[in-house]
Formats: C-alpha cells, sequence, structure tokens
C-alpha cells in the first residue's frame, strides 16, 4: 500500500534526512520526500498499519529535523 502526506521541512537537506529516516522506520517499504512539493511518499510493508508505522515515522523524523512536520 502507498499513501501520500503533505510534510514541513525547510531545506533539501533536511528533506533528505527525513526520508533517510523514514526509510530506516520499521513498516516502511520505501518512502521519497519530494523538498519542492512538500510531499511524502511512504509505500508499507505487507499487513502494517499505516497510521501506527507513521506515528513511527514521525518520531523518526523528529530526531534529525526537530521541527519537520507530517500531516497524518
Amino acid at each position: 500500500m502507498k499513501k501520500t502526506y503533505k510534510i514541513e521541512v525547510d531545506c533539501a537537506n533536511c528533506a533528505n534526512l527525513m526520508e533517510e529516516a523514514a526509510k530506516k522506520t520499521a513498516g516502511v517499504k520505501n518512502a521519497v520526500v519530494n523538498f519542492m512539493t512538500q510531499k511524502m511518499d511512504v509505500e508499507f510493508t505487507d499487513g502494517s498499519e499505516p497510521e501506527e508505522v507513521m506515528k513511527n515515522v514521525l518520531k523518526n523524523c523528529k530526531k534529525v529535523e526537530e521541527d519537520c512536520e507530517i500531516y497524518i
């Protein structure tokens, strides 16, 4: 399953850090952050609950960029 989320991030480097953090989160098969459109595309592993996974994605992203936002 794939979903797109609106994000808020201040710079392209921060967007790259968010993408890497999202990819390392359990339940995420792949993630792509687009700084220009301020969106994150997330592909979830089979059987995962997107809402719960995204809570963990946000936590992991906050570790690398504390003022980022993901609108779940």
